[in-house]
Order: structure tokens, then C-alpha cells, then sequence
């Protein structure tokens, strides 16, 4: 699995519903949104997206579309362990509407999703199996009771050198994390689309830069980068040996 994700999606109504009847996102009024929810921040237009490529954009970068009834944003630093903790004005942001926070990141199996209804925190997960349950705030949603059941049991090879240790959560995160993206918002990123799922890739999003205008400068962060690059030595590639241990090799 490879899905990441990072998106807030404001709605009147049930998320999927909406982005059903979705047209053409108006790039003056998500424009202005971007200003209302990311105050004190650079902004400046940027060639956009579409739902399916753009919902973990690279750092700095927003992808967003604001429609009546439904306001999308895209955005890596909507990324967080603790969900409950979204800051306050996005937050705010929802009264009388629905608030879905979607975040997975497939490096590390991690996945945090929750669900505000006009500015009450309703339900807030986040795990991962190096971290366990990080947050768990409210009831399990209906897509959620196979998993707590039993009945999505992660089927996952051990790491090389861990045979002996089971996965450490009873399901696998990615997997609850792709039904919960399709619960809540109506499409999914990997696995088998249903004939019902949204296409994401039809929906388009304006794309944004934002950053701080006291933060390191752009052309400093990449330098720095840089230099810690040249410090490091060569690649090293290994291999799985017969035993499950690794052993180094020339090439990939």
C-alpha cells in the first residue's frame, strides 16, 4: 500500500453526497477561503489538481476547492497525531456544517481520521503499530465494527528479524483507513473501486502556495538540504537471505 493523505473537507451534509453533485470550484471564492482558514500566511496561486492526484500535496502546497455546501483542502500539515487538536479556527470554521478530517501515511501505517457535526468533536482515531492507539475519542463509526470485531484481521509478513512478533494492532490501519476515506468522503485511493465510488480524478482543485512569512526561506531550507545530503555517504542496498536476516548487496 502507498496511499497518503491529508485532507479537510467542510460540508453541508453527508461528504459523498455532495461531491457527487460537485461542478466547477469558483477560483476567487476558494481563494478567499484559503485566506479565512490559513490567516497570517503567504498565499499565492499555483497550477492545480484534481481530488484523486492532489490529496497529500507536497510541502507548502495546497490543493483546495470551495463550492457551495462543500469546501475541500488538501493540505500535509492538516496531518496530525491528535486530531482533536486541529487549531481552533478551522475548527470554527465548521459551525452548522460537518467537519471530516482524513490523514493517512503509508511509510509508518499510520492513520488519524475524525468527524466534527457544527463544531462538536463526534468521533477522533489515530494509530499506528509503532505508536498504538494514539487517540480514540468517541464511538467506532459504522465502517469501523469489523475491524474492533476481529473480522479485518491484518494479514502482514513480519519484518525481517521479527518472526516471532505479531503485528502489533488487530487490523491493519491503511485498510480501516481506505473504508473510512469511502465512508466519509465517498471514494477510496487503493484497493478495488465499488460502482458507487466517487471519481476523485474528475473532481479538479485549485493549487495554492502557503507559507509563513517569518519561516526559513525557501531557497535556505533547500540548501540546508543540500548540505546534509553531502554528508551522507552512498546508498547501501540489501537483499532478504534465506533466513529472513539482510545482507548487503551492489544493486537493487
Amino acid at each position: 500500500m502507498g496511499a497518503k493523505t491529508g485532507l479537510l473537507v467542510y460540508a453541508d451534509g453527508e461528504v459523498p453526497d455532495l461531491l457527487r453533485l460537485a461542478g466547477a470550484a469558483d477560483l476567487p471564492r476558494t481563494s478567499e477561503m484559503m485566506r479565512r482558514l490559513y490567516p497570517g500566511r503567504e498565499i499565492e496561486q499555483l497550477p492545480g489538481s484534481t481530488l484523486g492526484n492532489g490529496v497529500y500535496p507536497p510541502k507548502d502546497t495546497a490543493y483546495a476547492a470551495s463550492r457551495p455546501g462543500l469546501e475541500i483542502v488538501c493540505d500535509q500539515r492538516v496531518m496530525i497525531d491528535f486530531p482533536s487538536r486541529l487549531p481552533e479556527h478551522l475548527v470554527a470554521a465548521s459551525a452548522g456544517r460537518r467537519l471530516v478530517l482524513h490523514a493517512m501515511h503509508s511509510v509508518v501505517d499510520w492513520l488519524a481520521f475524525a468527524v466534527w457535526e457544527d463544531g462538536r468533536l463526534l468521533r477522533s482515531l489515530s494509530l499506528s503499530p509503532d505508536s498504538g492507539i494514539i487517540e480514540n475519542i468517541g464511538e467506532p463509526l459504522p465502517f469501523e465494527l469489523p475491524y474492533w470485531a476481529g473480522d479485518r484481521p491484518a494479514d502482514i509478513v513480519p519484518w525481517p528479524g521479527k518472526e516471532e512478533k505479531p503485528y502489533p494492532l488487530p487490523f491493519h490501519p491503511l485498510n480501516l483507513g481506505e473504508d473510512a476515506l469511502r465512508a466519509l468522503c465517498g471514494f477510496v485511493q487503493e484497493g478495488r473501486p465499488e460502482p458507487d465510488d466517487i471519481d476523485a480524478y474528475g473532481i479538479d482543485l485549485h493549487g495554492f502556495q502557503v507559507r509563513d512569512p517569518h519561516g526559513p526561506d525557501r531557497a535556505e531550507e533547500e540548501a540546508l538540504l543540500k548540505r546534509i545530503m553531502e554528508t551522507m555517504g552512498p546508498p547501501r542496498f540489501c537483499t532478504l537471505g534465506p533466513d529472513g536476516s539482510l545482507i548487503e548487496c551492489d544493486g537493487p
